[in-house]
């Protein structure tokens, strides 16, 4: 993503209808691109899933305190960690703030790629030059002030930029293996937070390794064993989305109805606590629009959920695509039928 921010900098920079951006500037925008994740949990988003506080506002410390915040005031002037912390929680005035956080920010545009080439899949193909060459500074209409854009030319790089967050949401991030671990992971780190091992706010000073050596001296489970040595719970019934409806999106929020949830439905199918577990992905925008478009008439309109008439209808194909990219999954210890009916009631009973 600072890789990403430089080049995107240099272009505005050489556009012939930018304004000027100080090197200030410039530096601030690409020190919230090099610190925007620096609050991340063990094991990326998963924990954010049971509550703990959100890895951006868990950044907040660490960039407005202590020897990063001396170093950027130094360099940068003495606002500058809070400068940079608000481009990342997207609550900055600068005209730069949707490079950081927006919808079309560039961590949007470079975390699909590259996760893409670390999984080794042949999804997450975007045409990043297309996007980033498009992008303009623009008086929005709605606010009166400069903010990011980008040029009409570049709706079929957001195409493409749709299309490969589907894939990937659909044959990676919530694949049913990853879900399965995804769920492991996060009962077992509630189990642990319950018995006082560890405490919520500790959480994110340890890496992936060393939270699972933390449990495994201090409280060892089969669980645990069992995530350690990649013997995943097995799908026992699965629902997509777009056969259910809102009532059942606590699955996704309320972790404590769902660990009572889980707890009642092993008791009645003969496993033990711990064998069952529920797993809905937190919802989220496929592709969440509302950006200034420089169209080619030199007017700016704003691009946002509602679409365009006479251009390919984004927001409503992305939340179909959404859709079938998101299933609820009940996930058990070792493989079985359970009666999905029966699963069923109790989830709507539970409402």
């Amino acid at each position: 993503t600072h890789h990403l921010s430089r080049r995107t900098l240099a272009l505005l920079c050489e556009a012939e209808d930018s304004t000027s951006i100080s090197e200030i500037d410039q530096a601030v925008v690409r020190s919230a691109a090099l610190l925007h994740d620096v609050g991340h949990y063990p094991f990326s988003h998963a924990l954010e899933e049971i509550g703990a506080l959100h890895h951006e506002d868990v950044a907040r410390p660490l960039i407005t305190d202590g020897s990063v915040a001396t170093l950027l005031s130094s360099r940068l002037g003495s606002d500058a960690p809070l400068r940079v912390f608000d481009l990342i929680r997207g609550r900055s005035d600068s005209p730069l703030q949707g490079l950081i956080s927006g919808s079309l920010d560039l961590d949007k545009i470079e975390y699909l790629k590259r996760d893409a080439f670390m999984c080794g899949v042949p999804y997450g193909e975007i045409d990043v030059d297309r996007l980033t060459n498009s992008l303009v500074l623009v008086d929005d209409p709605e606010t009166d002030r400069r903010s990011l854009g980008v040029q009409e030319k570049a709706l079929s790089a957001l195409e493409s930029l749709l299309f490969a967050k589907y894939q990937m949401y659909r044959n990676v991030y919530w694949h049913h293996a990853v879900r399965s671990a995804t769920a492991m992971y996060k009962r077992l780190v509630e189990d642990a937070v319950r018995a006082d091992v560890v405490g919520v706010e500790s959480l994110a000073r340890y890496t992936d390794e060393g939270l699972m050596h933390r449990l495994e001296s201090e409280r060892p489970t089969p669980l645990l064993s069992a995530l350690k040595e990649r013997r995943l719970y097995k799908r026992a019934v699965e629902w997509p989305a777009a056969d259910l409806d809102d009532g059942l999106e606590w699955i996704a929020t309320d972790r404590k109805r769902v660990a009572d949830v889980e707890s009642s439905l092993a008791s009645e199918f003969g496993l033990a606590p711990g064998e069952l577990l529920l797993d809905y992905p937190v919802k989220t925008e496929m592709l969440g629009l509302d950006i200034p478009v420089l169209r080619r008439s030199g007017a700016v309109e704003r691009l946002t959920g509602e679409g365009w008439t006479g251009t390919i209808n984004l927001p409503s194909l992305s939340e179909e695509l959404y859709e079938s990219a998101r299933w609820l999954r009940v996930f058990t210890a070792k493989r079985l039928k359970l009666d999905s009916r029966r699963v069923r009631e109790v989830l709507e009973r539970s409402r």
